[in-house]
């Protein structure tokens, strides 16, 4: 017991020591972190609030070229559709441009989210480079307009009234009220035939007279009864020609200008019309001559 009771101080003490050299050695290690701390802090603020400036600064710059661009495409008058995408592009693309900005600016490294993104980007690109043709075409489709909604086009093998130009086909209602999709891929690159782009529309009147008819005459009533159908544009003076001459008849070639929307219905009018002007001026019409040949001088000419 005596002993016990002389070591029991001593072990108190060094359990003491124990206890302050452990709190002295956390007290430096926190000392330590904060004064890192404080050292970041000095460091990283102005970078902090450069790079939020930056942002702030950035962001209402985006905004105001982002409205600048869709003025711009106003004035143009591109279809709304296309105008909605390039702002959002604009948008989107300058926003990515600043933000890997702004992470640059605060010390984290871009080099690798560059290529992340660069790999991503030609991965996309090659799974979809169909689409993306076709994206490219109804882009140019929209910005240089060979043909707008309301025209009739010829295209692909398939003609019709474009009734819907979108980003990546462009929808034609055919005569006969079908529905045809061309993608714009080739539509931009091939070859297209407008019927509609300056507002007027030749027409040929295919007729043919007998050999022994006034031509001249034939001529006037021809251009008296074109010049008096409304649908005929006044604009443009209709030319009547003469065509090929045949046994016992004359083709004549009638070529007036009318609205796209009036072709159908001005062709069967001036038909109905010059055969009734025909019928009333006695103009007559080639007969049509058949050669027989009787077995006798089939058999003479074999």
């Amino acid at each position: 017991m005596f002993l016990l009771q002389t070591q029991t101080p001593t072990g108190i003490n060094s359990a003491v020591s124990t206890v302050k050299e452990t709190i002295l050695t956390q007290t430096s290690v926190v000392d330590n972190y904060i004064a890192k701390a404080k050292s970041l802090l000095v460091d990283f603020t102005p970078k902090l609030v450069a790079a939020l400036l930056v942002l702030i600064i950035g962001l209402w710059l985006i905004k105001r070229i982002s409205i600048l661009a869709d003025k711009a495409m106003q004035r143009r008058e591109l279809e709304i559709s296309l105008r909605t995408f390039l702002k959002s592009l604009i948008s989107i693309g300058l926003k990515i441009v600043l933000i890997v900005t702004v992470a640059g600016m605060i010390g984290i490294g871009t080099t690798s989210f560059v290529t992340i993104l660069g790999a991503a980007g030609l991965a996309v690109g090659l799974a979809l480079q169909g689409s993306l043709s076709n994206f490219a075409g109804g882009v140019l489709i929209l910005i240089f307009k060979p043909f707008k909604v309301g025209d009739v086009i010829e295209a692909q093998g398939q003609s019709g009234e474009v009734k819907e130009i979108q980003i990546f086909n462009t929808l034609l209602l055919t005569i006969d009220h079908k529905t045809v999709i061309l993608p714009n891929g080739p539509l931009s690159n091939g070859t297209i035939v407008n019927t509609t782009k300056f507002g007027n529309l030749r027409i040929d009147i295919a007729l043919t007279v007998s050999t022994q008819n006034d031509i001249d005459k034939v001529k006037e009533i021809i251009k008296e009864v074109v010049v008096q159908n409304e649908k005929v544009l006044k604009d443009f003076e209709p030319g009547i020609f003469v065509g090929k001459i045949t046994d016992g008849a004359v083709a004549i070639n009638v070529k007036p200008y009318c609205k796209p929307a009036d072709t159908a219905d001005l062709a069967s009018e001036l038909y109905n019309q010059i055969k009734i002007a025909f019928e009333k001026n006695k103009i007559k019409a080639p007969l049509p001559k058949r050669k027989v040949v009787s077995g006798n001088e089939a058999g003479d000419e074999l």
